[in-house]
């Protein structure tokens, strides 16, 4: 099994309200229209990904994302593409469509923002909150 580790923190702008996407950025900072960003100031983008998560996504693995803020727990599951470049240093998208870009780090997802524990996404708001998402991929 495969598995990575990003560490992010809440903001009190999230709305995680979008239908097809969920974002986990760098930025430090989030406007009330990004309503797909769940997470501000992670510790890593696509970029910076193991090299092996990255192959196992590029060859179309299934990926289970954890999402955990103070003990409240949502998961999500998605699969990798050969079309992933992994290029984006601010920030990682998952995606319900097949859609791939530089900021994708997986699609077919079976959640995005809006669907979202709401228990969780009211922690997400705390900006002291501590966030971690992990990306899981089995062998």
């Amino acid at each position: 099994m495969l598995r990575e580790r990003v560490t992010c923190y809440g903001h009190e702008n999230v709305k995680a309200t979008h239908r097809s996407t969920l974002e986990i950025t760098k930025e430090d900072y989030l406007t009330p229209r990004g309503d797909c960003i769940i997470c501000v100031k992670a510790n890593k983008g696509l970029k910076e990904l193991s090299d092996e998560i990255k192959e196992a996504l590029k060859s179309g693995r299934k990926v289970k994302i954890r999402i955990t803020a103070d003990g409240i727990v949502d998961e999500l599951e998605a699969v990798g593409d050969e079309r992933l470049t992994f290029e984006n240093e601010i920030s990682m998208v998952i995606r319900k469509s097949e859609y791939v870009d530089g900021r994708t780090l997986a699609i077919r997802a079976n959640k995005a923002a809006r669907d979202i524990k709401r228990e969780l996404v009211k922690k997400l708001r705390n900006p002291e909150q501590r966030v971690v998402v992990e990306i899981i991929v089995d062998d």
